[in-house]
């Protein structure tokens, strides 16, 4: 047995250390385990861990974030699962508690995403150097995005970032997304407010912002959103981005510097 501590503060004992039976709630963190090289080790994922499409269309699915299958969860006899303070429920996190060792994660900046690696290397005995040295690629690649943002004196633009139609939502000031606007140059006109908050189009207007960006998730925003945006901030310059690289953590960082680049020079 080894005991480890989460995010939460809460002790997680593992008696059967390294675990063999792993369930992944959390689609970026299902990401990470595969490219930590955990493959057969996790036996069970959502239905909305999509990367790898492999594991996707292979491995056993114990529904969704927030809608847990307890008996299938049962059935697959788990050894650790991996949850998330934001994306699970608390409730169904502390019913799963009672039974199986729940590791949870709490993910609010891009250091916390770097951090990430290292405590899965840990609970998981994944070699260190590996993991070490997949965090300093990524922080290599953020920082040469960050020299490129300053050396071309690239303007940093008032934008504001949507995940929601009906009722339009945005991201506040203390989400994970909101510090990744800041790696990709951006000032969060929302950067004031806490969590998720509902906006309506007059507080859009009034927030004034340069850039609108609509992410892909968790609403599927597209061009056919476009003009009703523009209507509402027609001196705004709106675009569909990739969410996953705004939201997700863990190796999905590694690509987020280039998109980043390749956004800014569009948007230029």
């Amino acid at each position: 047995m080894k005991i480890f501590t989460d995010h939460l503060d809460r002790e997680v004992k593992i008696k059967n250390f390294p675990p063999q039976r792993i369930i992944s709630l959390v689609p970026s963190q299902t990401e990470l385990l595969h490219d930590l090289e955990m493959g057969e080790r996790v036996v069970g994922i959502t239905k909305f861990c999509v990367h790898p499409p492999e594991w996707f269309e292979g491995k056993p699915k114990v529904g969704g974030t927030k809608t847990v299958n307890f008996e299938k969860i049962a059935e697959l006899a788990p050894d650790l699962i991996i949850g998330n303070k934001e994306e699970n429920d608390r409730e169904q996190l502390e019913k799963l508690a009672e039974k199986y060792p729940v590791w949870v994660s709490d993910i609010k900046v891009f250091e916390d995403g770097l951090s990430l690696i290292m405590n899965f290397s840990s609970i998981l005995d994944y070699p260190a150097n590996k993991a070490w040295a997949l965090q300093e690629k990524i922080s290599r690649e953020m920082g040469s995005l960050g020299i490129y943002l300053m050396s071309e004196k690239v303007p940093v633009l008032r934008a504001a970032y949507l995940i929601w139609r009906k009722p339009l939502m945005t991201a506040g000031g203390d989400t994970f997304i909101n510090s990744m606007m800041q790696e990709a140059g951006f000032e969060n006109v929302f950067e004031n407010q806490n969590r998720y908050p509902e906006i309506s189009e007059a507080d859009l207007k009034n927030a004034d912002p340069e850039i609108i960006l609509l992410a892909s998730e968790p609403y599927p925003f597209s061009e056919k959103h476009l003009e009703f945006f523009h209507e509402i901030c027609p001196q705004a310059k709106v675009v569909v981005v990739d969410g996953e690289m705004f939201s997700w953590y863990g190796t999905r960082m590694l690509k987020a510097p280039e998109y980043f680049f390749r956004l800014r020079e569009r948007l230029k």
